[in-house]
C-alpha cells in the first residue's frame, strides 16, 4: 500500500489535535502518537488510530506538535531515528530554538530522512480548518517532498530560507504579537480610566494605525489560557512564558539585544493569566 497519504502525528495539544483532525477531514490516514491516551480519543473517534514509534517506520510524514525539542529528541532516541529511511519526511511545527533545529534536522538528515523547519501561526481555530500560517525553513527538495502535507495544513506558507530559518521567523512572529499584546492591555486601561468601554475602545482603534490583529481577535488568549488549564498545561509551557524566553535565547545565540523582548518576558505571562483569569469571572470584557 502506498505511503504517500499517511501521516503520523506525534503531540495532539491544543494546536496539534487541531491539525490532526484536519488532516483526517482531508482523507490523510492518520497515525496519532501523545503521551497522554485521552488526547488520541478524538483522533481515533474522528478516523484515524492510533500508533507507537515502530509503527512510525510505515508512514511518509512524521509531524512533531510537541512542547519543546527535548519531546522531539525523546522519541528520535526511542527508536524513531532507527526506523527513518530517504522515503521519510520529518516535519517539525513546534516553536523551538534555530539552533536546535539545526541539530535536530542533522540527526535527522544523516539517516537519509528529509527535514522540514515547520513552525506554525494561527491558533487552534484555524489549525482545524487548514488555515494555519508555515515558515518553512529547509532544503529544496525537502520543502517539494512536504508540499502536499504543508498545502493541507496551511492557508498560507513562506519559505524563509534554511533549517533555522522557519524557527527564526516564528519567534519573530511572536516578538510582534506579544509586543502588540502588551501595548492593547496598556492601552485599554488608558481608556477605562476615562470610562470607555473596551469593545467602543478596540472597534475605534480598529479603524487607525493602532489596528493590530491582536485587537481584532481580542479574547483569544483568554481562550487559550482556559484551554491550557483544562489539559493541565504549566504556565511556564505556554508560549506567552517558552516562547518569550526562546526568543531571548535565539537573541543570546546571535549576540543582539532585544530589550522589548526583555522586558515583556517579565511582564506579559502575568498580564495574559490575570486577564484570562477574570474574563472568566466577568469581571472584563
Amino acid at each position: 500500500m502506498s505511503t504517500d497519504r499517511v501521516v503520523g502525528f506525534v503531540g495532539l495539544g491544543n494546536l496539534g489535535q487541531a491539525m490532526a483532525l484536519n488532516l483526517v477531514d482531508r482523507g490523510w490516514d492518520v497515525r496519532a502518537l501523545d503521551s497522554k491516551n485521552a488526547r488520541i480519543e478524538p483522533l481515533v473517534t474522528a478516523g484515524a488510530s492510533r500508533t507507537d514509534i515502530d509503527d512510525l517506520a510505515n508512514v511518509r510524514f512524521v509531524c512533531f506538535a510537541v512542547p519543546d525539542d527535548e519531546a522531539i529528541r525523546a522519541v528520535l532516541q526511542n527508536g524513531l531515528i532507527d526506523a527513518l529511511t530517504p522515503d521519510h519526511v520529518v516535519l517539525v511545527h513546534s516553536t523551538i530554538l534555530p539552533h536546535h533545529a539545526e541539530a535536530l534536522a542533522g540527526s535527522v538528515t544523516a539517516t537519509g530522512a528529509r527535514y522540514l523547519d515547520a513552525p506554525v501561526s494561527g491558533g487552534s481555530e484555524r489549525a482545524r480548518i487548514g488555515e494555519l500560517t508555515i515558515f518553512l525553513g529547509g532544503e529544496p527538495d525537502a520543502i517539494d517532498a512536504g508540499r502536499p502535507l504543508i498545502d493541507d495544513l496551511a492557508q498560507d506558507s513562506f519559505v524563509v530560507g534554511g533549517v533555522g530559518a522557519g524557527s527564526a521567523t516564528k519567534l519573530a512572529n511572536q516578538l510582534v504579537m506579544f509586543s502588540a499584546l502588551a501595548g492593547v492591555h496598556e492601552a485599554l486601561c488608558l481608556t477605562r480610566s476615562r470610562g470607555v468601554d473596551d469593545d467602543a475602545a478596540l472597534e475605534a482603534l480598529g479603524t487607525g494605525t493602532a489596528d493590530t490583529w491582536v485587537g481584532r481577535n481580542w479574547g483569544f488568549f483568554d481562550r487559550v489560557a482556559a484551554d491550557y488549564d483544562k489539559a493541565g498545561v504549566p504556565v511556564a509551557d505556554r508560549p506567552w512564558t517558552k516562547d518569550l524566553w526562546e526568543i531571548l535565547a535565539a537573541a543570546h545565540e546571535s549576540e543582539l539585544e532585544l530589550p522589548v523582548a526583555g522586558l515583556l518576558s517579565q511582564l506579559i505571562a502575568r498580564t495574559v493569566e490575570t486577564h484570562a483569569a477574570e474574563a472568566r469571572k466577568g469581571t472584563h470584557a
